[in-house]
């Protein structure tokens, strides 16, 4: 079997629509769990009733999770010609992300129990030490991890051209640009979520989305070697 991507190829397009439907999938189960376990982390007594919402929130999560990493590895085979330490650099990125989500679950969870159970002597530290590490996770994986693993796939989507060279350069802004708003908000310019924030994720959101929707609706362009 040829080893060229070619968009009619049934096993490449196959690979195609997964990973695009993943993407698709990363978008839409990151923002449903912000917005189910936002109000605990927030606290208060309105978060005192949101530990359904938190625990529907993390399994949102764990969804987020499974695709992201299921990106890394369905893209790894196609993407390695044209550069295979690049490749599993994207790999790596994307699991410690995904890792890095999972630890933020965690926290989530426990934030949950403590909040159920009768006040404790110096809860209120745990709580807040929970949210704090909620809100680290939520900067290094979906921020500082997201912007190293896009800039790899676009580089290689770049170089490989399987998919449009302006989708790619999409990801070639988006993702130092994460980055450097991560950065910022470490060194307490603005806060993550805030005007600035938003603004310098969105030509990631931008990069994931056409990304997905090329890979579904068209495939990988027809390509027969690296640049």
């Amino acid at each position: 079997m040829s080893t060229d991507v070619d968009g009619t190829d049934k096993a490449g397009r196959r690979t195609a629509i997964v990973a695009g439907v993943l993407f698709l999938v990363t978008e839409v189960a990151a923002i449903a769990g912000a917005v189910l376990y936002r109000p605990l982390l927030g606290g208060g007594g309105a978060a005192a009733d949101a530990g359904g919402r938190a625990v529907l929130g993390a399994l949102c999560e764990l969804v987020l999770v499974a695709a992201v990493a299921g990106t890394g590895v369905t893209l790894f085979p196609v993407v390695k010609r044209w550069g295979e330490a690049l490749a599993l650099g994207y790999v790596c990125a994307r699991l410690l992300e995904a890792a890095l989500i999972l630890l933020g679950i965690v926290a989530v969870l426990a934030l949950t129990t403590l909040r159920q159970e009768a006040p404790e002597p110096g809860a209120a530290a745990v709580d807040a030490a929970l949210v704090a590490v909620h809100d680290w996770t939520f900067l290094l994986g979906p921020n500082i991890a997201l912007g190293v693993n896009t800039a790899l796939l676009a580089l290689l989507m770049y170089r490989s051209r399987l998919v449009p060279r302006p989708i790619a350069v999409l990801g070639l802004i988006g993702g130092p640009l994460i980055c450097t708003s991560a950065v910022a908000v470490m060194s307490g310019l603005y806060a993550q979520l805030s005007v600035p924030g938003s603004l310098a994720a969105l030509p990631v959101f931008a990069w994931e989305l056409s990304l997905a929707v090329w890979l579904v609706v068209k495939g990988f362009r027809r390509t027969r070697g690296s640049d």
